[in-house]
């Protein structure tokens, strides 16, 4: 049975907002079961390693190293007045702080995120990285994004 783990709290904002501006609770706003493109999280406008972590909700060991995907929904926006916005997100076990980072599980890089509108990217986790979680409890999903 497939499950699905969504944000669930932020832990680190940086300079991320709410497509409002807002800094409460940023988390709800990419919370979803089914994405939506008018509520989101966002980047200063020239991002410079940029990190937002939000905590995911626990899942159930699956007990298989197959199927585990990283997936994520990303653009741009008029604000970033065109240029180059890349992004790494990553999946991590056991993050605390930006200097006690836990364990990288997987990392997705994407350079010159889609300008203009939201795209889906995702990472496909090989069976090492997957065994690599040890406590599906305790997953982050971290997100650096830069304009280069």
């Amino acid at each position: 049975m497939a499950q699905f783990a969504r944000p669930s709290t932020d832990t680190t904002l940086d300079s991320y907002t709410d497509q409002t501006g807002g800094t409460t609770n940023i988390y709800t706003t990419i919370d979803e079961s089914v994405a939506s493109d008018l509520d989101y999280i966002r980047s200063a406008t020239d991002p410079s390693n940029a990190a937002y972590v939000t905590k995911l909700t626990s899942v159930t060991d699956p007990v298989s190293a197959t199927g585990h995907v990283l997936r994520v929904r990303m653009g741009t926006d008029v604000a970033s007045g065109g240029n180059q916005i890349d992004a790494t997100v990553e999946l991590r076990q056991g993050y605390v702080s930006e200097t006690s980072q836990g364990t990288l599980i997987c990392t997705l890089s994407q350079s010159n995120i889609n300008q203009g509108s939201f795209a889906d990217y995702s990472a496909n986790l090989s069976a090492g990285e997957a065994n690599s979680i040890t406590d599906y409890t305790d997953l982050y999903v971290r997100v650096v994004m830069n304009k280069p």
